[in-house]
């Protein structure tokens, strides 16, 4: 059974009571919900990029940005694309598995692995583990760095990461040790060949949110990484060997938990600075309304902001969905209150916002 082995410094000790404090006042801060949009959708942007970068993306910030939100290409730059319209894809479905409070099993873990692997389109099956060993070099040098557990272990070492996870969520681990150690491991494991990173990523920020650490969305760990990624590969390089059986798996992990809860709460107290200038507009919260719309339903608001009315094609754009999946979802939203048919042509039949929506957003 997996046992991490690590201590609650000071050091943890105050950066839990940073994350907390920042937390609450982020919490407590009044906010359109335009604003919380635009910080939602900044953070979301960030963390696709960074995240991506990390695994040395060639995109810029304003090149990504351009992909996801404009559809724009660039030539030579295909891959790199895919992998950004992949990330912020699984991003979608963590929040839906957040807004669910899902639990986190091994099938949530190989179906945001697809998403990252596969970018924007189509459906995804949960990918399997990796069937040989892979080995993590230095890109410049070639030396080796690390060598996983082979991969005849890898079924054995994850399900004892998920009984772990579900263990601790009954035994009241403060949630961002939970996502440290979350983070760690699955490193550790490294079970598929590509990918490793990015799903690591967004496996922690899955448990952050479902544990209500999820700031209203508005923060991204993966920019703390990247601004010094020698100082997380660093952290993360736990050990007195490169070699996973050469005491990898017992060594303890204190290190790590210090440098990401210290992340956490500088990501956390840069979150409140910003939300605190963009609340000083004094305008009331309206977080809980927000909240009463589903991902998707966030996702298709900001089509509202270049037009008064959308079809079931911009919403299939927009979503990564099938024409028909896109067709049957506005409909089930006019049903729902949420749409109005403004046009019924069926050719070309527009939808607008509920009166109850607008005056919601107004």
């Amino acid at each position: 059974m997996f046992q991490p082995k690590f201590s609650i410094t000071p050091k943890v000790a105050n950066a839990l009571m940073r994350i907390e404090a920042a937390r609450q006042a982020v919490v407590d801060l009044p906010m359109t919900p335009k604003v919380q949009a635009r910080l939602r959708e900044t953070a979301r942007l960030l963390s696709t990029h960074y995240s991506t970068q990390i695994e040395g993306n060639r995109l810029t910030l304003d090149e990504a940005t351009r992909v996801i939100q404009k559809d724009e290409h660039f030539p030579g730059r295909q891959r790199d694309e895919q992998e950004v319209l992949g990330y912020y894809r699984a991003l979608d479905e963590l929040e839906r598995l957040a807004a669910k409070k899902a639990t986190v099993t091994e099938k949530v873990i190989q179906t945001l692995h697809a998403l990252v692997m596969r970018g924007r389109r189509g459906k995804v099956k949960p990918t399997p583990y990796r069937d040989g060993q892979n080995v993590i070099r230095d890109s410049r040098s070639g030396a080796m760095v690390y060598l996983p557990p082979e991969a005849k272990d890898v079924p054995d070492l994850m399900a004892d990461l998920m009984a772990w996870l579900g263990k601790n969520e009954k035994d009241g681990l403060p949630w961002p040790l939970r996502a440290a150690i979350a983070h760690y491991q699955f490193a550790t494991i490294h079970p598929y060949y590509n990918g490793n990173g990015r799903t690591a990523r967004l496996l922690t920020t899955l448990v952050l949110h479902l544990g209500g650490y999820d700031l209203k969305g508005f923060y991204s760990l993966e920019e703390y990484y990247a601004r010094d990624l020698p100082s997380y590969y660093n952290a993360l390089a736990v050990g007195p060997s490169h070699n996973y059986y050469l005491g990898r798996a017992e060594a303890d992990v204190t290190g790590w938990v210090e440098y990401f809860c210290v992340g956490m709460a500088e990501a956390f107290e840069s979150v409140q600075r910003r939300a605190k200038e963009e609340a000083r507009t004094g305008k009331v919260d309206k977080t809980q309304m927000l909240r009463q719309l589903d991902v998707r339903q966030r996702k298709v608001l900001d089509l509202f902001r270049k037009s008064e009315w959308i079809t079931a094609a911009q919403v299939e754009k927009s979503l990564g969905l099938s024409g028909r999946t896109a067709r049957y979802l506005c409909q089930r939203w006019v049903e729902e209150g949420f749409l109005v048919v403004v046009d019924p042509s069926k050719k070309a039949r527009k939808y607008g916002l509920s009166e109850a929506i607008s005056k919601m957003l107004s």
